[in-house]
């Protein structure tokens, strides 16, 4: 008769993500401490974070506040909505002549964007 084996265990590599990402081009403004705003593009979102592309580079660490209309038609509701952010740059690399940027989201406020009067 065999010995029971015991099972094998493999480390493995986990996603540190934990939020649902969405693959959304939308322009984004990004200022950091100095006053200074930065125009980039939106590669995906989720709610705690952005992946945005821009000419500009970003330092790990550096903090950020930023905004990102969101469409009504993307949404689904009758008016556009603002979000504006404060967060993070934890991640920053190099491409295609720009900087590619992740930064984590930790505050957030959306306000709704109201059409001018017709």
């Amino acid at each position: 008769m065999q010995e029971p084996r015991s099972p094998v265990v493999t480390p493995v590599m986990q996603d540190s993500r934990t939020s649902v990402r969405f693959p959304l081009k939308l322009p984004i403004t990004v200022r950091t401490a100095d006053a200074r705003e930065h125009f980039a593009e939106t590669a995906d979102i989720s709610a705690g974070g952005v992946l945005f592309h821009t000419r500009a580079a970003f330092e790990v660490g550096t903090t950020i506040r930023f905004r990102i209309i969101l469409p009504a038609a993307v949404l689904g509701t009758h008016t556009d909505v603002l979000v504006n952010c404060a967060g993070r740059v934890v991640r920053s690399s190099q491409e295609n002549g720009g900087s590619a940027v992740a930064a984590v989201i930790d505050e957030y406020c959306f306000e709704r964007v109201f059409s001018a009067a017709v």
